[in-house]
């Protein structure tokens, strides 16, 4: 008798810096490239929308499925928007939008985070997040998206983005006990990355393996690398 195994993901997630790289230049195709090379089913992205205005995207719309292969989910705060606060999540066709929830997340800066439930071939919750620069704030933050699912029927969760936490050992306990925090690699600055500000954590109903995302020589795409992982259901 032969066991099928369970399915997978790939998930990924990335500050693209509002599409500026390392060499100071605003280059969405190049960020286009770099998410198709992640070849990810899901995609979280930070800073994906300029901050002044309507926030309008920095990718081109009209460009990002035809060279990654990827749909915005429409999680958009607006027509001109491609997420909220900078959040936004790509994904491959067939992975549909069944929930959505905007937070609004506390402290002086302005930041938020999204949670997404996704039409995936088992119950899986996405939390796209970008937290602020002062840990107290980031701790107030995680108190607020904990309290948001708690609101929430429970459902197999990934919890991704850019945390802003420098440290391996503190600033992550609100979220260290319900949820396991993918051990990765270093993120930011991207030239010589050795800051993990990046994160990806997951509920314990999931097994998540951290892969090497690619890397191409010269100038990076943005001033973060993504990270990149295989999601199984248990």
């Amino acid at each position: 008798m032969t066991v099928e195994s369970k399915p997978s993901l790939r998930l990924a997630s990335w500050n693209i810096h509002k599409a500026v790289g390392t060499d100071r230049r605003r280059d969405a195709d190049r960020v286009l490239a770099g998410i198709a090379a992640l070849q990810a089913d899901v995609v979280a992205l930070q800073e994906a929308d300029f901050r002044l205005g309507d926030r309008p995207s920095a990718l081109p719309r009209d460009r990002i499925a035809e060279v990654t292969g990827l749909d915005p989910l429409p999680i958009g705060r607006n027509a001109v928007s491609l997420g909220w606060h900078g959040n936004a999540l790509l994904a491959r066709p067939g992975i549909r939008l069944c929930g959505l929830d905007h937070l609004d997340l506390p402290g002086h800066e302005p930041r938020g985070a999204v949670i997404v439930d996704l039409d995936t071939p088992l119950p899986l919750r996405v939390v796209a997040v970008h937290l602020g620069l002062l840990r107290a704030a980031r701790r107030r933050q995680l108190d607020a998206i904990k309290a948001a699912l708690q609101r929430h029927p429970a459902r197999p969760t990934v919890i991704l983005g850019d945390f802003n936490e420098h440290s391996r050992s503190v600033g992550l306990g609100r979220i260290a006990q319900p949820f396991a925090i993918l051990p990765t690699g270093p993120t930011f600055p991207a030239r010589r990355p050795f800051l993990p500000l990046d994160r990806i954590a997951h509920s314990h109903d999931l097994d998540l393996t951290p892969l090497d995302p690619p890397s191409a020589p010269g100038p990076q795409p943005s001033d973060h690398l993504p990270l990149l992982a295989e999601l199984r259901w248990r």
